[in-house]
């Protein structure tokens, strides 16, 4: 975007962080140039993070001309607002007052549930326990399969034509759910259960504002193994 590269954007985070993605992909939707700088979550923190974030001390923190914006979602929803000035780039939230509503809603679940769930399976050793949250991941999958039939209304994402703010809330879980799947050894991703999210997750990733931001399953398989290890005993 015009103008966009003269301005101080920098995203206080961690590349595997599901959350920070969403930042990154929709500052790409609005071809916003920024820096990722990474930033020690465990104690002790990053101090420029404890700073920008005193409230929460958590990732992402969006600095803009150095003010800081924090929670992914508002963020994201900052961005939209922020840079919508016609310069090209396309709308994140529904232009309609119901299709916002909704794709709140659904971002909210997300969430609550979802990235919940998926947490709980990673920290999860026992094969019995991952079996029953896996069997409520999918439960929660099948009902975002029914939301994107109303809200995609038949087309190619939840956002309708193009990426928009369900699509991200969703898609920045994706490397996330495909390392559990890999890591764990169980089936999430079903094409006869979830054929329209199944598509919709291939075209997601092919898109110009996704790729290289959502890290592949290894990744986050590598990431917790290194980090358990590093873990002493009980």
């Amino acid at each position: 975007m015009a103008g966009a590269a003269a301005e101080d954007v920098r995203v206080l985070g961690l590349k595997l962080s599901p959350f920070v993605i969403r930042v990154l992909i929709a500052l790409r939707l609005k071809r916003v140039e920024y820096e990722l700088v990474e930033v020690r979550i465990a104690e002790p923190k990053s101090e420029i993070l404890v700073k920008s974030n005193p409230v929460y001390k958590k990732i992402p923190v969006l600095l803009h001309r150095g003010k800081p914006i924090c929670e992914s979602a508002v963020i994201v929803q900052y961005i939209d607002e922020e840079w919508s000035d016609g310069g090209g780039s396309p709308s994140i939230l529904p232009a309609d007052p119901f299709d916002r509503a909704l794709a709140r809603f659904w971002a909210a679940y997300i969430d609550d549930k979802l990235t919940a769930l998926i947490r709980a399976s990673w920290k999860e050793t026992e094969a019995a326990k991952v079996a029953e949250l896996a069997e409520q991941i999918r439960q929660v999958l099948g009902l975002l399969e029914e939301a994107f039939a109303e809200c995609g209304k038949g087309k190619g994402f939840f956002g309708g034509d193009s990426v928009g703010y369900l699509d991200i809330a969703l898609g920045s879980c994706l490397g996330w759910i495909m390392g559990l799947e890999k890591g764990k050894s169980v089936k999430l991703f079903e094409a006869e259960k979830l054929p329209q999210l199944v598509g919709w997750a291939e075209r997601f990733l092919a898109e110009e504002s996704v790729k290289g931001l959502v890290p592949d399953a290894d990744e986050y398989v590598k990431s917790i193994a290194a980090r358990a290890s590093a873990t002493p005993a009980a």
